[in-house]
């Protein structure tokens, strides 16, 4: 039997990791197969434990189940524990293993996939959620010279900063907070765009922007992508490359190997 792992989530019809996994099993000549399963809002754990009863190897967690995942997990590796949310779990014997690959997969993309350094930007990380916890870290790793959090409730987004506050400065707020502030770099962490909507952002946050990021994706420029590009910002990006540097991440935890992510985004562009 071919080992098995998939992705959870709630939508997940629209996920293109089991075709990202596929491609890098292919590539490096591992024996595996790759699903999509969906999971009620109040029975992941029920679904995660009946996937692993039957033999599953890991999984890739997503909206909006990060939190739990990390809850679920029996370890957790350093950059998972810092953030308190999980995207990877790694089923070995009795153990679940919690990872976060999100930052790292943000940072690769920006930095080496769109040739953008962070170090000395001003970084605007929007939502205090799973997928906004995860990148955290990782973004104050880069040395920025400003990274400020917001949320439609501003709350949410302080809790982080203090949750954060040992590892760089942060600045938090709601999302009119910042109005009048500028940023080089704009990055929407919201489920908005997965459901057709925009966040209520403030126009003149774009005037300077040289990226707005979407870490969602699809085969349209999202709604948050085509305000950024109408107020000001002068590039755009979707979370197609996150998505593919995060799952290398997670194949590389799951298989010890690392596939070559380059070719798999370029397919995937092609398809979306």
């Amino acid at each position: 039997m071919l080992d098995s792992y998939a992705v959870i989530g709630n939508p997940i019809a629209h996920s293109k990791s089991p075709l990202i996994h596929t491609a890098f099993a292919q590539q490096t000549n591992q024996a595996l197969q790759y699903g999509a399963i969906w999971a009620p809002l109040d029975g992941f754990r029920k679904v995660v434990e009946s996937f692993r009863q039957q033999g599953g190897k890991g999984l890739n967690v997503t909206v909006p189940f990060k939190l739990e995942a990390y809850q679920l997990a029996t370890r957790l590796t350093g950059r998972a524990s810092i953030a308190q949310a999980v995207n990877t779990l790694k089923f070995e014997n009795d153990e679940i293993l919690g990872d976060n690959t999100d930052g790292a997969g943000l940072v690769r993309d920006i930095e080496c996939n769109l040739g953008i350094s962070i170090a000395d930007k001003r970084v605007l990380l929007m939502g205090a959620g799973g997928a906004a916890r995860g990148v955290i870290l990782p973004l104050l790793q880069q040395k920025p010279a400003l990274l400020a959090i917001a949320n439609r409730t501003a709350q949410k987004a302080q809790a982080l900063q203090q949750q954060f506050s040992a590892h760089g400065d942060i600045a938090a707020g709601s999302f009119i907070h910042f109005s009048g502030t500028r940023f080089d770099l704009i990055i929407n962490a919201t489920s908005a765009s997965l459901h057709d909507a925009l966040p209520e952002l403030p126009i003149d946050i774009f005037a300077h922007a040289t990226l707005a990021y979407d870490m969602m994706y699809s085969h349209e420029p999202t709604r948050f992508l085509q305000f950024a590009q109408k107020n000001g910002a002068r590039h755009m990006a979707d979370g197609i490359g996150m998505l593919v540097e995060q799952a290398a991440e997670s194949f590389f935890l799951w298989r010890s190997i690392r596939p070559q992510t380059k070719p798999v985004i370029a397919q995937l562009k092609s398809l979306i």
